[in-house]
């Protein structure tokens, strides 16, 4: 049954796979043919059942027909994801068991001249018999093969796509790339093109990408995207742009809920703003950053850590031990641990974890530590473009962001693998320092965006009773560099103090 095809750019029809239709700015536009292309193993088979599944949900007519895995496999697959099949027609052309006994080869036509007709016929007899409105074609590569030439294959490519807009149609073809490489003859007639790639990881689980390489008369999200393929189907997350989402806020000044502190401070930390708490390990980075957890959530708000060094319950423990209560705002749900595994998690996921957290109402967000979040990172040069998105998206939401830097040494010259202190509005630095046969710790602010702050170093401590910000080391002079040199009986004192 012949219906005029959609006119317009802005009908859309949902995907049905989660982030993928952000992508697209809307999803796909009615009545037009795409093509979704990827190595095998890709996650094609997957987001084309997913496309039809939510077309059944939808209550329209939908057909899967496949060339190359018969159907038994196929339900076999949407099983495994726990998809419901019920509502999606399924169609098997595949060459018959009969074409491997010699005696039924073809001696006088090429197969491309026998096969390829027959294979449309059918293909336009399921159609005619359905009238489905969304269609998936699994794969072009058969039809490429038995096309024998790149003419035939294009003028054939095009003979359906005018055939499925005249049923108002939408149509998804599946390119798996093992014809012909470099093949540019469908994407040149697509309206869309969805293109799926594989990045090896030297370690842990490879990274899958998402790009969006051609959408006629749609202004879509450009730039890759990383997907995962796990039970329930395939989840993209879209690419952060914060000018997307610009908010104005009233800048306010969050206490830290311990007086010395917010002195040093000059009052508190401007909401919205990061700060990266660096310093060499042992000195109480964690311990400084959840302080101001403790005290969100002391006041109702809801906070959230992302730790990748630390397990939730070693976290808990050394929370217990220096008489901060994480477990009562944990167990109330002011409070979200993610315990992250680097090996396991691609950057879009990550940022698209502490984006939602924020989006949830989230007023404090700890990342803990940055060493582990550009281990998480397969390609070290875009962690700082990552974290950059991710920080601004958090400011413009009003969160208070702590970014734990760990600095390699003890006492003297600091190092650092990444240095991130340009994108921080706020720099805290803890140190080690030799004093009077003890090692000591100081904490300074090196830069405040927000407000004015003291720039002198205090004592720093990490107690039974929480973290202690002391009295200003002034009977000192060199304590950077890790072994001070005290001047008179103040300096003794402070050291003590």
């Amino acid at each position: 049954m012949l219906q005029p095809q959609n006119k317009h750019t802005e009908t859309f029809i949902s995907t049905g796979i989660p982030g993928l239709d952000a992508i697209l700015a809307g999803g796909l536009t009615k009545d037009r043919l795409y093509l979704l292309e990827g190595d095998p193993g890709a996650g094609k088979t997957t987001m084309a059942l997913q496309f039809l599944v939510e077309g059944a949900r939808l209550g329209e007519p939908v057909l899967y027909i496949t060339l190359a895995e018969n159907e038994v496999e196929l339900r076999a697959v949407a099983r495994s994801h726990g998809f419901v099949m019920d509502g999606i027609s399924v169609q098997e052309i595949i060459p018959a068991e009969s074409v491997l006994d010699p005696d039924e080869q073809y001696t006088v036509f090429h197969p491309s001249e026998v096969e390829l007709g027959e294979t449309n016929r059918r293909i336009l007899s399921y159609i005619d018999q359905l009238n489905p409105t969304r269609v998936v074609l699994d794969s072009l590569s058969e039809l490429q093969l038995l096309a024998g030439s790149a003419l035939r294959y294009r003028r054939h490519v095009l003979a359906l796509k005018q055939y499925f807009a005249k049923r108002a149609c939408t149509a998804l073809f599946l390119d798996d790339r093992t014809a012909v490489s470099g093949d540019q003859q469908v994407r040149s007639i697509a309206h869309g093109v969805i293109s799926l790639q594989h990045a090896e990881s030297g370690y842990g689980a490879e990274r899958r990408i998402l790009r969006v390489l051609k959408y006629r008369g749609i202004d879509y999200r450009r730039g890759p995207h990383d997907y995962i393929i796990q039970r329930g189907g395939v989840v993209a997350y879209p690419r952060i742009v914060p000018s997307e989402s610009r908010e104005r806020l009233a800048q306010e000044q969050v206490s830290s809920g311990r007086a010395e502190l917010d002195t040093l401070l000059g009052g508190g930390i401007e909401a919205g703003s990061s700060t990266l708490i660096s310093g060499p390990p042992g000195t109480g980075k964690s311990s400084l950053a959840a302080q101001f957890v403790k005290t969100a959530t002391e006041q109702g708000h809801m906070a959230a850590m992302f730790v990748f060094e630390e397990s939730l319950n070693t976290l808990l423990n050394r929370a217990d031990g220096i008489g901060m209560d994480l477990r009562t705002p944990l167990a109330k749900g002011l409070l979200k641990v993610h315990q992250i595994n680097p090996a396991e998690l691609s950057p879009g996921q990550f940022s698209h974890l502490v984006c939602q957290v924020a989006d949830e109402g989230a007023r404090v967000v700890v990342i803990d530590s940055l060493n582990g979040y550009m281990n998480a990172m397969p390609e070290a040069r875009f962690l700082i473009t990552h974290l950059r998105e991710v920080l601004t998206y958090l400011g413009q939401r009003g969160v208070l962001t702590f970014l734990v830097g760990v600095q390699q040494g003890v006492i003297g010259p600091m190092g650092s693998s990444v240095d991130v202190s340009y994108l921080a509005d706020n720099v805290l630095l803890l140190r080690y320092y030799e004093a009077f046969g003890a090692v000591h710790k100081a904490l300074s602010v090196f830069k405040k965006r927000g407000s004015a702050h003291e720039t002198t170093l205090r004592s720093f401590q990490v107690t039974r009773q929480g973290i202690q910000v002391g009295p200003v080391l002034a009977g000192f002079r060199g304590i950077l560099t890790g072994v001070p040199t005290p001047e008179g009986k103040a300096g003794g004192e402070a050291a003590h103090g």
